[in-house]
């Protein structure tokens, strides 16, 4: 451990006065704090919270003496609020939003209202995951259950310096329980509501006095939360979002010298589960034609999320597997004088298939089929860091090389259902039938849902059907980094920090279209559009209108999915970029108890290529709306310039932290990742800039046992004027950014105490406040969340050496239902869905230690 001076670094200035009480439950600070010392008077252990270490920049330092705005949180606060993976986070800092979409693979964390939509595994992740010092390719590669926690610890802003190029908003740094050279172990056994089942238990021990392992296993099942009407089938499952994994980590720990350590982890999980569904927000004029398609089962009658009701007639199978090895080696070396050498080789594989019901409608229209084949995103991962650190004098350095090489592949593929035809056809007759009635030209609605095979030529029933797109994309991704951070400590109160990285990323794809038979009716239209002409006329279209309807008729007919001139269609992209990203920070001891600094930091996340169907008029992808396949789907790097003021302060002889900062951050080409109804769309917007004050307060108060934590963040994030050319996207500029609430509050209690000499109580009670916010990345005022409290409490006796203790806990307790993320309904204008958050659970877990 190297914690340099630090009667004379103990942090900050104190720039807030109002903190509500917020959440991050703090009673157990000792957990993750340096040495204790005794009280002379009681003969008690005592700890202050001011003794907390992290590892931020890559070496163990006090909390207070980083200058970086952070969340810290140890191994009983996590235990405490039952933090699992990094969803279950969020409750714990103000500022983290973590949210899913189509699947729990599709998972997006956001740190200041900043993050990278997860539904196309294209895009890189502006907040990044490290897990004991491994990147994890995207935030759903993350997601998933962590095991042991020892700590995680929150970074926000842009972290590009030591951990690499995709933390453009922020970092979330895991670390998990190494072994140690002694035996213990634990088992721990959960039930709740919905059905919950859950075991999970580790055990570590020596294998001599070189050597020792830990190997930790859970096995968890849930039911779904939510319900599901099936309508015409074949789906006969009716709830959905449910759980059932198991897990296993293994860790050998080896000791060759006293100088020299090397652990190795393998790890391994798989999830066999269904999600995700969405409910109805708002019924659009489509949502007639759907219900009576699916014999009125088609969508919910009267909009209602509290009741947890949607609408599949579509399996949501999903299967998970995420597997991989590391070694870490660290070396205390006296070549370099006192310094430590540290290597981190990982190999890393993820994949996961999925289906989908794609219109979210208990009608057969659309849908994704389960298969490996058919639909699914795998990740390999090669990735070496190799680091060497010290300090010499009045200079505490770093410097390291960075090298990974991912390799993405997605297969998907979309097969249409019976109603397809006649969903589009009824959809698109009724509206020409209420344009053309404004001049009063009756249309022949008869038999609406035969119009489009009218429109192809062929029978009823034969224009759409089957297979629609068969497609597939190849992804290398490499990337080397050299990197440096060197704090000088000018004088006794005065140190200056440099960190510099230099990135060269090589990024190439392929890409393979296919349409097996879904777009037949697609290759009549282009190849007989006389048809069309005299499908339009023969519904009662004059003849000099038909040049203005035929054009929409072909759209419709040729949507990505069924559109033939993606057939057969294969292209080959790559590019290369080279870019700087660094920091350069000043603090400044006042006094023992009270630290400032000032930032500048510039962060880059990498560009890439959109792994998706994509139209326009022209071929290009900023082109207005049309049927000519887009073969550059490549889009630029995401940038970022970031300051901060700030202070880190701790008062009551360390027991009271009080830490602020204010923030600034312009994102220049920020990547936009949009469903804009038949496809998704990256758009490089010019311009979103995110300023606001972030507090936290943790307080270990004078009453035995009771600690307190208060968080704060306020934030205006507003993306600059600048049109984008979707008119899907004009709610965009000049507005504040989606998941970016005004107001995110957290606070929470621990109160321990002790019934008698082998009997003790705990309980942790935490909330988390946000003012509203959007929940769509186009704005739309339907997918705006009014404000929301979500509260979580647990109450835990024991026995006070931790042999055993019982928990009752419950999250969400007053069954707030919530938006995670509203999106629009595929192909069905006007209406909206929403994926939402968990609701209330509870249950009770036993844990049991040798």
């Amino acid at each position: 451990m190297n914690i340099r001076n630090y009667r004379r670094q103990r942090l900050a200035f104190s720039i807030i006065a109002t903190l509500a009480a917020t959440q991050l439950p703090l009673a157990y600070a000792q957990d993750a704090a340096a040495p204790a010392s005794d009280d002379q008077e009681t003969g008690k252990r005592v700890t202050t919270l001011s003794q907390i270490t992290v590892q931020a920049q890559k070496r163990v330092e006090l909390l207070q003496d980083v200058p970086i705005t952070m969340a810290t949180l140890p191994e009983q606060l996590l235990q405490d609020t039952g933090v699992r993976d990094i969803k279950d986070l969020q409750t714990l800092v103000p500022t983290l939003f973590v949210a899913s979409t189509t699947s729990e693979t599709q998972t997006t964390a956001r740190i200041r209202g900043v993050g990278t939509v997860g539904d196309n595994p294209g895009l890189e992740s502006s907040v990044g995951v490290v897990i004991d010092g491994v990147p994890r390719a995207r935030n759903g590669v993350a997601f998933g259950d962590l095991g042991e926690l020892e700590q995680i610890e929150v970074l926000k802003g842009p972290q590009g310096t030591v951990f690499g190029k995709n933390t453009s908003a922020g970092l979330i740094n895991v670390i998990t329980k190494r072994p140690s050279f002694k035996e213990e172990g634990n088992l721990e056994f959960t039930a709740g509501n919905y059905g919950a089942a859950g075991v999970a238990g580790s055990y570590n021990n020596k294998l001599s006095d070189y050597a020792a392992f830990r190997i930790y296993a859970a096995d968890r099942k849930r039911n779904g939360f939510n319900d599901v009407n099936t309508g015409v089938g074949p789906r006969t499952l009716t709830s959905d979002g449910d759980q059932d994994f198991h897990s296993v980590r293994a860790q050998l720990l080896i000791k060759p010298a006293n100088d020299v350590d090397i652990n190795i982890i393998g790890d391994y999980t798989q999830r066999n589960e269904n999600c995700c569904v969405g409910v109805t927000v708002v019924r659009g004029p489509s949502a007639a034609i759907v219900n009576a398609l699916a014999g009125g089962n088609g969508v919910i009658q009267a909009v209602d999320i509290d009741k947890r009701l949607t609408y599949n007639n579509r399996d949501t199978t999903q299967k998970i597997t995420d597997k991989g090895l590391s070694a870490e080696v660290n070396w205390n070396t006296s070549w370099f004088g006192n310094a430590t050498l540290t290597s981190i080789t990982a190999l890393r594989k993820w994949d996961a298939i999925g289906g989908a019901d794609i219109d979210y409608s208990g009608a057969d229209i659309w849908y994704r089929p389960y298969g490996a084949n058919d639909n699914s995103v795998r990740f390999k991962t090669f990735s070496q860091e190799l680091r060497l650190a010290g300090n010499a004098d009045r200079v505490d350095w770093m410097a390291g090389l960075y090298y990974d090489n991912e390799k993405l592949q997605r297969h998907d593929a979309v097969t249409l259902g019976s109603a397809y035809e006649p969903y589009l056809s009824t959809a698109l007759l009724g509206g020409i039938a209420s344009n053309l009635g404004v001049f009063g030209i009756p249309v022949n609605m008869s038999n609406a849902g035969a119009f489009l095979s009218e429109a192809a030529g062929m029978p009823y029933g034969t224009a759409f059907a089957g297979a629609a797109s068969r497609d597939r994309w190849n992804q290398d991704a490499k990337s080397t980094a050299a990197f440096t951070n060197v704090t000088y400590h000018a004088t006794d109160k005065l140190a200056l920090t440099l960190g510099l990285r230099y990135t060269h990323e090589n990024k190439s794809v392929d890409s393979f279209y296919s349409n097996p038979n879904g777009g037949q009716g697609c290759a009549a239209a282009l190849t007989h559009p006389a048809s069309i002409d005299a499908a339009l006329v023969g519904r009662g279209v004059p003849g000099f209108f038909t040049p203005f309807v035929t054009p929409t008729v072909v759209g419709y007919m040729c949507l990505p999915w069924a559109n033939t001139l993606f057939n057969g269609r294969t292209t080959a992209q790559a590019f290369s970029e080279n870019e700087w990203s660094g920091t350069l920070k000043a603090t400044y001891r006042w006094t023992d108890s009270v630290m400032t600094y000032a930032s500048a930091a510039r962060g880059y996340k990498a560009g890439g290529f959109n792994l998706d169907r994509v139209q326009s008029g022209n071929g290009l992808s900023d082109g207005p709306a049309g049927i000519i396949p887009v073969t550059d789907t490549s889009f630029p790097g995401e940038f970022v310039d970031s300051y901060e003021l700030g202070s880190k302060t701790s008062w009551q002889d360390g027991n009271l932290l009080l830490n602020a900062a204010l923030f600034h951050a312009k994102y220049t080409d920020f990547q936009l990742n949009s469903f804009l109804g038949t496809s998704y769309v990256v758009r490089s917007v010019p311009e979103l800039t995110t300023r606001g004050l972030d507090a936290d307060l943790l307080w270990q108060t004078r009453v035995p046992g009771l600690s307190l934590q208060a968080g704060a963040t306020y934030t205006d994030a507003k993306y600059g004027d600048d049109p984008l050319p979707d008119a899907g996207l004009a709610l965009v500029p000049g507005n504040t950014a989606s998941f970016a609430p005004k107001w995110a509050i957290t606070g929470g209690v621990t109160y321990q105490w002790d019934f008698n000499a082998y009997l003790m109580g705990r309980f942790n009670v935490g909330a988390k406040h946000t003012t509203e916010y959007n929940t769509g990345s186009d704005l739309n005022p339907h997918k705006m969340q009014p404000a929301y409290t979500l509260l979580n409490a647990r109450l835990v006796v024991g026995a006070i050496s931790k042999r055993w203790q019982v928990e009752l806990w419950g999250n969400n307790l007053t069954n707030k239902t919530y938006m995670q993320v509203g999106y629009d309904a595929p192909i069905q204008t006007g209406s909206v869905n929403a994926f939402l958050g968990a609701p209330r659970t509870f249950g009770l877990t036993v844990r049991g230690a040798l």
